[in-house]
């Protein structure tokens, strides 16, 4: 199931999409997605209708340095545990929303990631039943200051401004994510591409990881990391993010005013 979340004429619901291509509709859900979706009835044609983020999130947990070539590049050692830090929720927007940089920065990069989106509450979760707690995943971009990151020596600033976690089109729940392509073009120029079979700390792990510090809430979101190939984005530009199997994240490059 395709899961989404849309600004409607008849305002913000979460919606299962269906179908393909123009024919793609949007199926209204009751409530919310977890668990075992009831509809209302009502639909609209995907393209009469505006995707947003497709969730919200309490928290958004990130996993640093989790492609061993994405570490050289950054000048530091594959690391053997995962390294995390969290993202504010104000950070995250939804497709086609720009992401706005901040004035003090002049040197801000887009990572493509494969998100995991969390369905119920849980704590101290084994790899073994990892995959028993996810709602499913969606596509994301970790935007990073990177002159923050040095001028701070830590990354809450340089990771967490306003826009800095686009996240969609939608969430996918029947994905295999042991080996799907993660694709990031800057202006339709590819930037980085690579597989998720090169995570160094895979999807189980991180969970298992993450879990034994936080408790994690339906709709938390877990960015796995980027590989090689960041760089930067500068105003007018446009980056999309292309994970294998659920699609295509896009957003415009704005100076922030």
């Amino acid at each position: 199931m395709r899961l989404g979340r849309i600004a409607s004429p008849d305002g913000v619901a979460f919606v299962s999409i269906e179908g393909e291509g123009e024919e793609r509709t949007a199926r209204e859900i009751a409530e919310h997605p977890f668990g075992t979706p009831t509809f209302t009835g009502r639909s609209w044609p995907l393209a009469d209708v505006r995707l947003l983020a497709p969730i919200l999130a309490s928290k958004v947990i990130a996993i640093g340095k989790n492609y061993a070539a994405h570490a050289a590049e950054m000048g530091s050692e594959a690391p053997d545990s995962p390294v995390i830090f969290l993202k504010p929720n104000t950070s995250i927007v939804g497709p086609g929303a720009p992401i706005l940089l901040p004035p003090p920065s002049s040197e801000v990069h887009y990572e493509g990631e494969l998100a995991v989106i969390i369905g119920r509450p849980c704590k101290d979760v084994p790899a073994s039943k990892a995959l028993d707690v996810v709602l499913g995943y969606t596509v994301a971009n970790d935007v990073s200051a990177r002159d923050h990151q040095r001028q701070d020596g830590q990354w809450t600033r340089a990771k967490g401004h306003d826009t800095f976690c686009p996240l969609g089109p939608w969430i996918e729940t029947s994905l295999d994510p042991s080996d799907v392509e993660i694709r990031t073009e800057v202006d339709g120029e590819v930037k980085q591409r690579s597989r998720t079979s090169l995570l160094l700390h895979d999807i189980p792990d991180i969970i298992e990881w993450v879990s034994a510090v936080m408790t994690l809430l339906p709709g938390d979101v877990i960015l796995t990391g980027t590989p090689e190939g960041v760089g930067p984005i500068t105003s007018g530009q446009s980056v999309s993010v292309t994970v294998e199997g659920i699609g295509t994240l896009t957003n415009p490059v704005a100076a922030k005013k």
